[in-house]
């Protein structure tokens, strides 16, 4: 039996990342520089370059340490909980994995090291089971021409990635516009390709990939419900009124009470689908730690009372990372249905109640 059990060097990398973020990176950091700047390049590079994040799903023949999935969760739990402003996960695991299967040696190693940050042009909203949805590309000639809407991590890529006709090209003058996302932390751009020359780099099966980053996406969830709920108990405990912190009231210790088993579920969930990956393993993980990303943030909002409401506090980040996440790479609802399929567990036949 797969254990779900965090290994010493898990831990010792989560110590490493942590530690990084608590001194380069605190919530009140990333929220200054939310609507000005909003990817922190030079914590990328450091997380990169003196960890060595970029390449852990790197094979060792290109440079990269060869770590298993369970390793890259740790990290996205940490980058989670500092809903962290670095494409490590566009560039990391969503557009190294495409690389790894196309066998594109050559870009891998740049990859390894942090020289350079790739994005796979492959809409956010896309699934494992639609993932084709928000793209329009074909190729013809050696060129591609089409657009991709809602491109996560394309505006600051240096390798873009575009998969088309069962193939995946590196694609060089594609124009890339960033557009609003309700997530400040990670921003999304429609790439358009306007017969822009393309190399074959191999061959790539983009609903695998999509699946593997949903699976790892449920830690990243895990880790913004596990914050949420950690910031909110300190802050009940010293709210007073009526001379007790609320968190004394019976009403708060019931609603987290509730939300502590939610998120030591999304924890397991998450786990489960890194050691296993396998379709059931990653649909279990999305239709619930997706959810249960949003409410956690919700309630920590709300038990924040006022500050919890205004700009100033960080707490409303978490709540848009949540929440966009809760339709990226699928909606629980795209995963639930997907997991009844393959738990060959019929849905009620129409007009049933």
């Amino acid at each position: 039996m797969t254990s779900l059990l965090y290994s010493e060097v898990e831990e010792e990398l989560r110590a490493a990342v942590r530690g990084l973020l608590a001194d380069r990176c605190p919530p009140a950091a990333v929220l200054e520089r939310a609507e000005s700047d909003p990817y922190d390049l030079d914590l990328w590079k450091t997380l990169a370059g003196e960890i060595g994040v970029a390449g852990l799903l790197i094979p060792e023949e290109h440079g990269g340490a060869g770590a298993s999935a369970s390793e890259v969760a740790v990290v996205l739990e940490e980058l989670g909980r500092g809903v962290a402003p670095v494409p490590f996960f566009t560039s990391s695991v969503l557009a190294t994995r495409a690389l790894v299967q196309a066998g594109a040696a050559g870009l891998l190693e740049r990859l390894a090291d942090g020289r350079s940050t790739a994005a796979l042009a492959v809409s956010f909203a896309a699934s494992p089971y639609h993932p084709s949805r928000g793209s329009s590309v074909r190729s013809a000639d050696g060129r591609l021409s089409g657009t991709v809407t809602g491109v996560a991590g394309a505006d600051v890529a240096d390798v873009l990635l575009v998969p088309a006709d069962g193939g995946l090209y590196h694609v060089e003058g594609a124009q890339v516009a960033a557009v609003s996302s309700l997530d400040l932390t990670r921003p999304v751009a429609t790439v358009t390709l306007d017969g822009a020359e393309a190399t074959r780099l191999g061959d790539v099966d983009v609903a695998e990939v999509l699946r593997f980053g949903a699976g790892l996406l449920a830690s990243e969830q895990y880790g913004v419900a596990q914050w949420c709920l950690d910031t909110t108990l300190a802050y009940v405990k010293e709210r007073h009124q009526f001379a007790r912190p609320i968190g004394s009231f019976q009403a708060i210790k019931h609603r987290l009470a509730d939300l502590w088993l939610d998120v030591v579920r999304a924890r397991a969930a998450a786990r489960g689908a890194a050691a296993d990956g396998s379709p059931v393993s990653v649909a279990v993980a999305q239709a619930w730690n997706a959810g249960v990303a949003v409410r956690v943030a919700e309630e920590a909002l709300q038990l924040h009372g006022g500050i919890g409401m205004t700009w100033e506090h960080p707490v409303h980040l978490y709540l848009k990372r949540a929440k966009a996440t809760e339709i990226a790479l699928g909606t629980p609802g795209d995963h639930r249905e997907a997991l009844a399929s393959l738990a060959e567990v019929p849905g009620p036949e129409r007009g049933q109640q």
